[in-house]
């Protein structure tokens, strides 16, 4: 069990690294980097709007000195004046033409979040747009509150009474005392767990979008303190960039919370995908045949459970019956989905179903399906001999008289029903 623990750790290292030096991380964290200097005051501009609804606006202030500490003395200055500008912005006078501008801003930051990590757990599918808006807006709006409720009220329970009796008994008060210590940390690595299990187009299992926020709130911490103990020793770089200095650093600050995030995520998917933990273990294109043979067996399986009333298959089931690369999966999926053999059903991402009976989906449209017919007929014939010509139609045309009759419902056999 231990070595198993260690090789599997080992294993999730090496290609996180991997993927770090491939560059494609430090490329999308420098991006989210440019999207949140567009997005950063509106962001706070609609947190504040809510918290000010519930009359706790005022704890606005204390997370973003919180998050801008590192930077020291300069970041309480920036915090500061971040907070009075967004003070300074009336939501309710911005007019319909302001507020819509505000809130794509708002949902540009999301939207580019969403896709990082998309790309890092190998998701090429989208939410529809009114997911996206409803489910991002769900982020902005009640992300912070939750937040500041949990901070309210492990204040408040510090203040009754009877904790203050449990503080003054060792040595229960050194672990209660301990125990609040921990809670800003707990909220930290929940705020990355429930990222990585909401954010991402797939079903993200808790166990390990947990393991990647714990480590992502571990390093961001660490991270955080080599920063701010950088900060103490920058007194050379503001020397060199006088006012930019701040600046520079609150860019360089928030890059490296970004790039954290990402490795996180990039954790939590090597951790639920052993397959992808070996570096030989990546994306290779499938031919015709492994693709005519993929389709098939997720229509067999699919159907066979719809037929039995038997388990719902998602994503995430067939990937672990399959054991083939997402992007394999998830390519033929798209192209069975595209041409309504299958359709999505359930709440999103959902579980898949049969299109339509299964009498009906015949075994040569899927095979056309997978082989791209329409494709294929873009390519003019002109360069080959009219006998290897020949020579194909009658081999088509012998595959049509074979599986005319021939049905999905005819894979599963009677043995199975």
């Amino acid at each position: 069990m231990g070595k198993a623990f260690l090789l599997t750790s080992i294993r999730i290292a090496i290609r996180v690294i991997q993927d770090f030096m491939q560059g494609q991380l430090t490329l999308r964290a420098m991006s989210l980097v440019y999207t949140t200097l567009l997005s950063l005051v509106p962001l706070l501009a609609l947190s504040f709007s809510m918290l000010k609804a519930f009359g706790i606006h005022n704890q606005l202030e204390p997370l973003l000195l919180k998050f801008l500490a590192p930077l020291g003395e300069k970041g309480s200055e920036l915090a500061i004046q971040i907070v009075q500008f967004v003070e300074n912005i009336g939501v309710g006078v911005l007019g319909s033409l302001g507020l819509l501008l505000l809130v794509y801003t708002v949902v540009s930051l999301i939207q580019k979040v969403e896709a990082s990590l998309n790309f890092i757990w190998h998701v090429n599918s989208v939410r529809s747009l009114s997911q996206r808006l409803s489910g991002y807006l769900s982020v902005v709006m009640i992300g912070p509150l939750l937040v500041v409720t949990a901070l309210g009220i492990t204040a408040s329970m510090m203040n009754t009474g009877l904790v203050q009796q449990i503080v003054a008994i060792e040595p229960f008060g050194s672990l209660v005392i301990g125990l609040t210590k921990l809670v800003p940390y707990m909220l930290v690595i929940g705020a990355f767990s429930a990222t990585y299990i909401l954010i991402p187009h797939t079903n993200v299992k808790w166990r390990s979008a947990l393991l990647g926020g714990l480590i992502a709130g571990v390093l961001w911490e660490t991270v955080g303190w080599g920063f701010a103990s950088f900060i103490v020793g920058s007194a050379k770089y503001e020397a060199v960039y006088s006012g930019f200095a701040i600046v520079i650093l609150f860019l360089f600050w928030l890059y490296l919370n970004w790039l954290v995030l990402l490795l996180g995520a990039s954790i939590a998917f090597y951790h639920q995908n052993p397959a992808y933990q070996v570096s030989g273990a990546i994306h290779k294109p499938l031919g015709n045949r492994a693709k005519e043979l993929l389709a098939l067996e997720i229509l067999r399986l699919i159907g066979k459970a719809y037929q039995d009333g038997g388990r719902q298959w998602t994503l995430e089931n067939l990937l672990e019956d399959i054991s083939l690369p997402m992007e394999s999966v998830n390519e033929v999926l798209q192209k069975l989905l595209s041409r309504k053999l299958l359709v999505n059903a359930g709440d999103e991402p959902g579980y898949f179903v049969p299109g339509r009976d299964l009498l009906t989906i015949s075994i040569k449209e899927v095979l056309d399906v997978v082989r791209d017919d329409a494709e294929g007929d873009s390519v003019s014939d002109a360069y080959a001999d009219s006998s290897v010509i020949n020579i194909l139609l009658e081999l088509n045309s012998l595959t049509d008289e074979h599986l005319k009759n021939k049905t999905i419902k005819d894979l599963i056999s009677p043995k199975d029903v």
